[in-house]
């Protein structure tokens, strides 16, 4: 009976902590330090970083003293046999004497140090180590500044379904007002019957969107929680709404930032790609270089026709050895030559390259402040086009009702309704994203 109390507790404290984290609530901020902590893609930058951390150990530890032991065991199933003259041993000139030399079993244990004294190639890797941990911290930076981009994006393609949604179901629901409306007054003989018809398809179409806007919500909302690191189908709440994150977004000062490349990050990629090609010249040119190494090594061996080895009686021989060792590259019919000459080469290409990145780097600067621009007149024009299509849009139902104007006319004020909410929600959405855009290429996260 307490065992099962435990279990029952046990799933109702499990069950309380997966409703908290299916039912988290997110401001925009909120969602982007989630995620820069949470995303997958940035876990794996982050421990692409602790591998390069090892990396660069490794290749420092390869210069460090290297010790390593041996054993080994032999036991001559049939000791080789020698053939010797016999009068070596006394025995009659001309003839030969066949004997087995050696002991049956022996034993030899060995300790040896390494030591890497000179090697060009090996200075050349330390300098190497510090630019591939450089270049995976550029690489994590560019992730975090992706991966809020594109929570923005998400975020905002969220609040751009759940506003669709919302107008289109009031609109939908004055749709279908209306249409009673006109219904009972044709059912009276006070109208014709195109009028209902003409309502009848505005609102099926209305509907036809709303319905598709609902599917569009679902997986505008599982883009987010990707996006964040969260399961795809969990419950998320978010706190901010699409126009008054727009306001926030409206930042003139964005239009005047310095344009200056130094500190963005595909800059700095590009940057480290050149500094890995200056070191690929100079590992070329290092194998011209000697390698000087030194090793000692010492052990001991002992010999038996049993194995008694670890008998307290056993003798062993010890012995030791100091060595250096010294390569000399003589002669390589150009080998040296023709790779030092294709990593110049390369190099020259990751130099063009970087001035490639800083141009294109300045100019996409320049398009991003002027979309940014855009975005944010854009914003105005649809909020004033907005208010003029309902302004236009009640006039007509008024004047429709009264018998003043057709049901085409109010038809087509109705769509042009539809479309002025459509854009201006895409307009909001846009100032949002352009913004991101542009702090993304300036390596910025003002908010």
């Amino acid at each position: 009976m307490k065992q099962k109390l435990i279990l029952i507790f046990s799933l109702f404290i499990s069950t309380i902590i997966l409703a908290q984290e299916s039912n988290q609530s997110f401001s925009l901020e909120d969602a982007i330090n989630y995620g820069l902590e949470h995303n997958r893609t940035v876990k794996n930058a982050a421990l692409d970083i602790q591998a390069a951390e090892k990396q660069k150990w490794e290749t420092i530890a390869t210069g460090l003293p290297q010790i390593s032991g041996n054993a080994s065991y032999q036991d001559f199933l049939k000791l080789q046999t020698q053939v010797v003259p016999a009068e070596a041993f006394g025995g009659p000139a001309g003839e030969y004497a066949a004997i087995n030399f050696g002991i049956k079993q022996n034993f030899n244990a060995t300790a040896t140090l390494n030591q890497l004294l000179f090697d060009g190639s090996y200075l050349v890797g330390l300098q190497s180590t510090k630019v591939f941990l450089e270049i995976s911290k550029n690489a994590k930076e560019k992730t975090d500044l992706e991966v809020r981009k594109s929570i923005i994006n998400a975020y905002g393609n969220v609040l751009l379904t759940t506003e669709s949604e919302d107008i289109l179901q009031r609109n939908v629901d004055v749709l279908k007002k209306n249409l009673k409306e006109i219904t009972a007054i044709f059912e009276n003989g006070l109208e014709e019957e195109e009028s209902v018809e003409q309502l009848q398809i505005t609102l099926s179409g209305v509907e036809s969107n709303l319905s598709n806007v609902k599917r569009l919500k679902r997986i505008a909302y599982q883009m987010l929680n990707i996006a964040l690191g969260l399961d795809i189908n969990a419950q998320i709440k978010l706190t901010d709404n699409l126009e008054s994150l727009t306001m926030k977004y409206i930042n003139l000062d964005l239009l005047n930032a310095e344009e200056s490349v130094d500190e963005n990050v595909d800059y700095k990629i590009a940057l480290n790609d050149k500094t890995s090609k200056e070191l690929l010249v100079k590992l070329e040119k290092s194998k011209a270089l000697p390698t000087l190494s030194a090793s000692l090594s010492g052990g001991y061996l002992s010999y038996s026709d049993t194995f008694s080895f670890f008998d307290s009686d056993q003798p062993y021989y010890g012995f030791g050895v100091f060595g250096v060792n010294m390569s000399i590259p003589i002669f390589s019919s150009g080998l040296r030559s023709a790779s030092t000459q294709r990593a110049k080469i390369n190099l020259e290409k990751s130099k063009e390259n970087l001035t490639q990145t800083e141009q294109n780097l300045k100019l996409e600067i320049a398009a991003s402040k002027s979309d940014y621009q855009l975005s944010i007149e854009e914003y105005e024009n649809k909020k004033q086009n907005l208010k003029l299509a309902e302004r236009i849009e009640s006039k007509n139902q008024t004047k429709f009702f009264e018998g003043v104007t057709s049901s085409f006319d109010l038809r087509q004020a109705q769509i042009q309704l539809y479309s002025s909410q459509q854009e201006y929600l895409q307009a909001m959405l846009d100032v949002i994203n352009k913004k991101a855009e542009l702090e993304t290429v300036l390596n910025t996260t003002t908010h």
